[in-house]
């Protein structure tokens, strides 16, 4: 996408190129180094809590019974936003733990929410997560901290957030207070085996015309259009181009035996992770959200009778079924025997 904008003459618009690539590089090196400090992992260590006042659904219902998913990352400031419930999320912080005999190596947590308080000014930060997460790291600087995001399309802090500077340290502490709490849930087990599966899906791209690639094409070479509109016009066109590769997307799927981590593609809805987790019932399942992003959001069956539309959804209806089907191969593998 980036390559098509150079070629309009707008340059490092997606993003910095040149610090895109450093990054890149600085985290390779760091892969590379942390090997020299590789330690055994004997056991796994499962414990989850609730958190309390950071997610609420996009999907709110109106007075009138038509439905909005208006209530984006900092709404809490309009008052019917703020007072509609929670809708569908998934309340629980999960923490997966690596131990060393009786030390703790890591701590891996995950939630559903976008990672947003307030934005568009310019600024770089991890937010509010990152700040509940550094917290957590200072209480013992012996366990790495790791955060990440579930599958939080659909579910932002709306419901109580206002977007003002003063309420981030507010969600942070929330944030902290649940991975402190999951924490002191942890049950540990010997961890007897690691397994890593992936499969491969294909995804439909967006019918709607605008998504065309002869309009894509004419609003990326209209200078008169906003910038915004013409990167969007790019990404577009290079997740069409990557369809036409034939280039599937990969879930993969770690299996620790008592625990399954779960990767899924862009910014899929909370309710593909709590499917995952009807699947198995039994175990313990983290989902990770935001890997291959060329699809923008992946919204459910629901979600899609609701008429969910927007200018980063680059999927067509029908996602559902494909999405399901790749989660089953990887969570239930003993099925396709």
């Amino acid at each position: 996408a980036q390559q098509m904008l150079n070629q309009q003459g707008l340059f490092n618009e997606l993003y910095d190129m040149k610090f895109h690539q450093q990054t890149l590089e600085r985290v390779a090196k760091a892969c590379r180094d942390s090997l020299q400090e590789a330690v055994p992992v004997t056991h796994l260590g499962l414990g989850q809590a609730k958190v309390e006042k950071v997610a609420s659904n996009r999907r709110v219902q109106r007075e009138d019974g038509t439905v909005t998913f208006g209530r984006g990352s900092s709404s809490g400031g309009n008052a019917g936003y703020a007072a509609a419930d929670d809708g569908l999320i998934d309340p629980w912080l999960k923490t997966i733990s690596f131990w060393n005999g009786s030390k703790p190596v890591l701590a891996l947590h995950a939630y559903a929410t976008h990672p947003m308080s307030y934005y568009g000014r310019g600024g770089v930060t991890s937010d509010f997560v990152g700040l509940a997460r550094e917290k957590r790291r200072r209480d013992d600087f012996s366990v790495a901290q790791i955060y990440v995001s579930g599958c939080s399309g659909d579910v932002t802090a709306g419901k109580y957030n206002d977007g003002s500077p003063d309420n981030r340290p507010r969600l942070a502490e929330r944030m902290y207070q649940a991975m402190k709490q999951s924490w002191a849930s942890t049950k540990k087990s010997p961890l007897r085996s690691v397994e890593f599966r992936t499969t491969h899906l294909q995804l439909k791209y967006n019918d709607h015309e605008k998504f065309s690639e002869t309009t894509l094409k004419k609003t990326l070479a209209d200078s008169k259009q906003d910038v915004r509109e013409r990167i969007l016009a790019a990404m577009g066109l290079s997740s069409l181009q990557r369809i036409a590769r034939g280039q599937g997307i990969e879930m993969p799927c770690v299996d620790f035996g008592d625990a399954q981590l779960m990767l899924f593609p862009g910014e899929a809805f909370v309710g593909y992770q709590l499917m995952a987790q009807k699947m198995r019932p039994d175990s313990f399942v983290m989902s990770i959200g935001y890997g291959e992003c060329w699809p923008g959001y992946v919204p459910t069956k629901a979600a899609f009778d609701d008429n969910f539309g927007h200018s980063w959804r680059w999927v067509a209806p029908g996602a559902e079924a494909p999405m399901r089907a790749a989660m089953e191969r990887v969570l239930l593998p003993a099925k396709k025997k």
